[in-house]
């Protein structure tokens, strides 16, 4: 497997992310151009409304097919976090971390982890500057 880094770490899945997202995206516009001529011709408002109704529902699915597991993912990376730093530390992780940099937090090595959750905290940084300033890189294959 290839070494996870700042540039490589993100996964998009071209299955969901581009295929179902562009599928969806279509059926929603047909069936609202479905709707808009149902109502023209005063013809089959009922079944282009379901149609409608169909895609809502699939919008929502695909959001939420993706959000809850995440959200419980995000509670996992922050206990394995948090007992990671006191493990290496025999102290709490600091409250004023934000999850989004617990999260990129878990990419820094043992070695680099508590200073820079220190500075994190001290300098307000944010994911994105965290995982900059990460120079031994701990991998994550896991995150879905």
């Amino acid at each position: 497997m290839q070494e996870q880094n700042y540039n490589n770490h993100s996964r998009l899945v071209k299955g969901f992310h581009g295929l179902t997202a562009v599928t969806i995206t279509a059926f929603i516009i047909g069936s609202f151009v479905n709707l808009y001529h149902a109502f023209q011709q005063k013809d089959n408002l009922y079944s282009a409304s379901l149609i409608c109704l169909a895609g809502l529902i699939m919008v929502l699915l695909f959001w939420y097919i993706r959000s809850f597991p995440l959200k419980a993912q995000d509670r996992a990376i922050r206990a394995e976090e948090s007992l990671r730093y006191f493990i290496l530390t025999g102290k709490r992780l600091d409250s004023r971390l934000r999850l989004s940099q617990i999260i990129a937090l878990r990419f820094a090595s043992d070695a680099e982890f508590p200073a820079l959750a220190e500075k994190a905290v001290s300098e307000n940084l944010s994911s994105t500057d965290i995982k900059k300033a990460i120079q031994h890189w701990r991998a994550d294959h896991h995150r879905v």
